[in-house]
């Protein structure tokens, strides 16, 4: 039976009791389906974090989030207990029954939102039956091979058919809305629609799957949007299946929503369906106000990474680490989609400027991006093992040299500093001197990574030879795991991480939204994005002025990136001798933000390093353009980011900085 495409919620039955205008949500049940519930893959966890208070706040025990089992996760983050309504206790009973393993609790984030968690494995011996009623429904078949896909399967078929178990147990008619979120819980909501379960279906794209294929492959995707032969591309790509589990679910759905306007113009073109609603990703300002306290928190965990830093470069702490500025990437693991290629491409041409001009600032970089590894790097964990046995040498002289001192004092003498220290104080501090002795240099990654030798970041580290010699004033750090406070390496969870770095550089080419420059501006850390984000698409409607860096006319507008942001960056607040500039912040009255505006029609023409280092591409009638990426740099009002900026200006002062 092939699937019609709903166009709206009025034709499901049950529904025409929701035209008034508020809603019945105490008779209502709300499920909200991820694969990333209590399971960290990407943005939308964060997504699904953040709005759970909230949503439970309203809806109360009527709320229920729904995601796959994995015992890791949840012996960690969910507290297991009984279910509260007997509805939802019975449908729970009758998966169990038939051998399929459901788990209950409460998820210990804010808001405790009901979790709803199934057991995949315990489930695969239907997938064969699965797979022939998900080819009855849509006419989509799911190779044996593909793994995600197949799990993708048999969860969203649990998920069918936990709600027609809800739905038949509840008395009178049900009442229950549905909202799925991204392609891998797509097999429910078709599912859903196919059995004609009286359930209200909302479908969730944060990024087509297609578009994040062809963005990868360095293909011109937005200029030839309306170009692509869609089928022929997925097939190429061996995701066919895939994309019509995605296309089926936006076009089965009650109401289809995108995160953000550049992803629904992406989704109407690859999935051929226009966006119902935009509903852009939200975060919990209040979790991150800190006021007047933004200064201090800089602070307290600069210290703290400057600490991780003492230790990781033992041996090479030859730069001053007052002087030294804390730079960070993170994200998925998209080598080009999240601009990884073009930030370590200005960070060689930032450390050549650096070195050139001998300047005395170390700028150290930190690649937070998750990916296989089986280990911790050996030679980290050295050194922090010998900076934590430094720390206690040099507090056990300390105790020493503090009780004779004290003791010549109070005989009234003036002690002799070359008595204080005995032959054996002697012999401990250059014995702690030769243990900071190494015969290679810093380590660029803190764990063993499994596909070393094919990594694209080590591969481009390679090529352009940030290795962290002494000589070099960019330090590379790849942390391939999330952060977090239990590591032994960085015990630091990623808002501490955040607060206590300099600049956070985020120049994707593909995000439909893009959380981390946004909290970057809620936490007071200047960040970089582009216009090709749905953040960045966000500041250009909302944000008086935004700051446009580069327009893309030709493929080589990359090099404008390379070769000016970050220098400019660092020129704006050390004042060094590369160029003359107009520093002018732009607050908006409806966000508590501001850009930095760089004249590039100013910078120009007073550049120092001659015609090898002027990007043509610069002029100064060049402007922002919604068909071209856009570099902006956000960030919090100037009163928020005293303390970094002192940071900063402690090198240099600014040659001219104009207020407006």
């Amino acid at each position: 039976m092939p699937l019609s495409r709903s166009l709206s919620v009025s034709s499901l039955n049950g529904l025409p009791q929701w035209d008034d205008e508020q809603l019945p949500v105490g008779d209502l049940l709300f499920f909200e389906i991820s694969w990333e519930v209590t399971n960290k893959v990407g943005g939308i966890y964060t997504v699904i974090q953040t709005k759970a208070k909230i949503t439970a706040d309203e809806w109360g025990d009527n709320y229920f989030m729904i995601g796959p089992y994995y015992e890791q996760n949840v012996r960690t983050q969910v507290e297991i207990c009984d279910p509260p309504d007997p509805v939802i206790a019975k449908a729970i009973d009758t998966l169990q029954a038939n051998g399929c393993q459901v788990y209950f609790g409460r998820w210990l984030i804010e808001g405790s939102p009901f979790v709803i968690l199934f057991d995949i494995g315990s489930a695969a011996w239907n997938l064969d039956r699965w797979k022939g009623e998900f080819w009855e429904a849509c006419s989509v078949a799911i190779p044996f091979h593909d793994r995600e896909a197949n799990d993708a399967l048999i969860f969203g078929s649990l998920t069918a058919w936990f709600l027609k178990e809800v739905s038949d147990h509840i008395e009178d008619k049900p009442n229950l809305i549905a909202h799925f979120h991204e392609w891998q819980t797509g097999p429910g909501l078709v599912l859903t629609r196919y059995r004609k379960l009286p359930v209200a279906t909302i479908f969730t794209t944060h990024a087509t799957l297609l578009g994040r294929y062809l963005c990868a492959a360095n293909v011109d995707f937005y200029n030839k949007l309306d170009q692509f032969d869609i089928d022929r591309e997925a097939g190429e790509r061996q995701i066919y299946h895939r994309y019509c589990m995605e296309r089926a679910s936006v076009h089965c759905a009650h109401v289809f929503t995108t995160v953000s306007q550049i992803t629904g113009i992406e989704a109407e073109h690859m999935l051929k369906r226009k966006a119902d609603v935009i509903t852009p990703n939200g975060l919990n300002i209040k979790k991150f106000s800190a006021m007047h306290e933004f200064q201090n928190l800089h602070a307290m965990y600069k210290a703290r990474i400057q600490e991780f830093v003492r230790g990781h470069f033992y041996g090479h702490l030859d730069f001053n680490l007052e002087k030294t500025l804390f730079f960070f990437i993170a994200g998925r693991y998209e080598y080009s989609n999240k601009g990884a290629d073009i930030f370590l491409e200005a960070l060689s041409r930032l450390n050549f400027l650096l070195r050139v001009h001998r300047s005395d600032v170390t700028v150290v970089v930190f690649f937070i991006m998750p990916t296989k590894t089986n280990n911790f790097n050996v030679e980290t964990l050295k050194g922090q093992a010998i900076r934590k046995q430094l720390w206690d040498t040099a507090h056990s002289v300390k105790e020493k040299f503090g009780k004779k001192l004290y003791e010549a004092l109070l005989r009234g003498e003036i002690p002799d500093l070359n008595k204080i220290l005995d032959r054996d104080d002697l012999t401990i501090m250059k014995r702690a001197i030769f243990s900071t002795q190494r015969q290679s240099l810093p380590p660029v990654t803190t764990h063993n990574m499994v596909e070393d030798s094919t990594d694209p970041i080590l591969n481009t580290i390679r090529r352009i030879g940030l290795f962290n010699n002494r000589v070099d004033r960019v330090k590379v750090i790849v942390h391939p795991e999330f952060l977090s406070s239990t590591s032994p390496l960085l015990p630091m969870d990623y808002e501490e991480f955040v607060r206590g770095c300099h600049l956070g550089v985020f120049p994707s080419y593909y995000e439909p939204w893009g959380y981390t420059p946004a909290e970057c501006t809620v936490m007071g850390i200047p960040s970089v994005t582009t216009n090709l984000s749905g953040f960045g698409c966000f500041l250009q409607e909302h944000v008086a002025d935004p700051t446009a860096y580069v327009s893309a006319n030709n493929p080589d507008a990359k090099g404008s990136f390379k070769e000016t942001v970050l220098r400019d960056f660092l020129t704006c607040w050390t004042g060094d001798t590369w160029a003359g500039f107009t520093c002018t912040p732009a607050t908006s009255p409806s966000a508590a933000c501001s850009q930095i505006a760089f004249r590039w029609n100013q910078v120009l023409p007073q550049r120092r390093m001659g015609s090898a280092f002027r990007d043509p591409l610069l002029s100064p009638h060049l402007h922002q353009s919604h068909n071209h990426p856009v570099l902006i740099i956000v960030m919090m009002k100037m009163r928020m980011m005293k303390t970094i900026m002192k940071d900063m200006m402690r090198m240099k002062k600014p040659r001219r900085i104009v207020r407006t």
